[in-house]
C-alpha cells in the first residue's frame, strides 16, 4: 500500500508562493522521496466589486478591485511521514494549501 499526497498551493504572492514550493522540493529531495511537480496552473485573475456605501439603495460604487491568483500542485508519492510533516508546518498566511491523501492498493488487491 502506498499513500499519494496531493498538495494544492494557491497566493496572490507569487514571490511566497514560490518560497514555499521550493521549501517542500527541498524536504522532499533530502528524504528521497518521489515527488511530481510542482506543477504551474496558468494565473487567474480575479475581480471584486466593491460599494461606495453599506447602504442597499445607494448605488455608488468604486472600480472593482482586481487581483491575480497563482497556483501550483504537487504529488508526493510514498512518504506519508513527510507529508504529515509538510502539512503541520507554519506557512505564510498568503499563501493557501489544500492536502488530498489517497491510499493506492497494490495491482491483484481487492
Amino acid at each position: 500500500m502506498t499513500y499519494v499526497t496531493r498538495l494544492r498551493l494557491q497566493s496572490g504572492d507569487r514571490d511566497a508562493l514560490d518560497a514555499v514550493v521550493e521549501e517542500i522540493k527541498s524536504a522532499a529531495e533530502r528524504k528521497g522521496t518521489a515527488l511530481k511537480g510542482p506543477h504551474s496552473h496558468p494565473p487567474r485573475t480575479l475581480s471584486v466589486p466593491q460599494h461606495a456605501r453599506l447602504h442597499a439603495d445607494d448605488d455608488r460604487r468604486f472600480d472593482d478591485w482586481e487581483y491575480t491568483v497563482f497556483s501550483r500542485a504537487i504529488e508526493i508519492h510514498g512518504q506519508d511521514r513527510l507529508a504529515r510533516e509538510i502539512a503541520s508546518r507554519e506557512f505564510p498566511d498568503s499563501v493557501h494549501i489544500e492536502a488530498e491523501v489517497e491510499l493506492v492498493h497494490g495491482m491483484g488487491r481487492g
